[in-house]
């Protein structure tokens, strides 16, 4: 396995655990945006521009995500 090869199964893997721990709290969609643009740089650099593309478009739907949610959140106490 070359360094870009894991580097994209480090990114997907990421944005899996981030999305499943979403709903905790809105430090983990922003995290999954992290993981969104990991992605696209994956995408991009191993030639899949559609992919890039479209994890580009992902990472800012989860930022507008992470925008609205850090707003509504209130920590359980």
């Amino acid at each position: 396995m070359d360094a870009l090869t894991a580097f994209g199964l480090f990114a997907v893997t990421f944005m899996l655990v981030c999305y499943v721990l979403e709903e905790r709290a809105p430090f983990w969609t922003l995290l999954f945006a992290l993981g969104c643009l990991m992605g696209s740089a994956y995408g991009f650099l191993q030639g899949a521009w559609p992919f890039g593309a479209v994890e580009l478009i992902w990472f800012v739907v989860a930022l507008r995500r992470w925008w609205i949610a850090r707003k509504r959140w209130e920590p359980i106490a």
